[in-house]
């Protein structure tokens, strides 16, 4: 798998972060990574900054964006395009599982354990969005 555009103002983004937080989501974009090359029609995803985040795009599919913020130091999120079905999707199959805000986000605390097969299932169904979407819970 190749990734394109690799923006080098991604690491400095990730750098700025705590470095409590910069493993975290060292480990989330591992995880997006891993993904992209599981699906075999996938050979092209694109790192880049959306509003200053690092965002993972691919040609058929729904752009992931992660994020830590300040103001919510206990916790770092995974955000979803709003105008789709995913999180809610992602919500009546992992409502167990996961923490959510509204139709855009999954919300993980700090100190707790990621679902590591869930969200990649997740992040699966997003790169493929576009491919899935006209199919009842997008094809789950």
């Amino acid at each position: 798998m190749s990734i394109l555009a690799i923006n080098p103002n991604v690491q400095s983004v990730l750098l700025a972060y705590p470095e409590h937080i910069q493993k975290k989501l060292a480990h989330v974009r591992q995880l997006i990574l891993e993904v992209a090359e599981d699906i075999s029609a996938l050979d092209k995803l694109e790192e880049t900054l959306k509003w200053g985040e690092p965002s993972y795009l691919l040609k058929g599919g729904s752009t992931i964006r992660f994020a830590w913020k300040a103001q919510r130091p206990d916790e770092y999120v995974m955000y979803f395009n709003c105008k789709t079905r995913l999180v809610d999707t992602f919500r009546e199959f992992y409502g167990d599982v996961f923490h959510f805000e509204g139709n855009r986000a999954i919300i993980f605390q700090v100190n707790d354990e990621i679902a590591v097969a869930e969200l990649k299932h997740c992040i699966s169904l997003a790169l493929r969005y576009h491919k899935l979407k006209h199919l009842p819970t997008l094809g789950v």
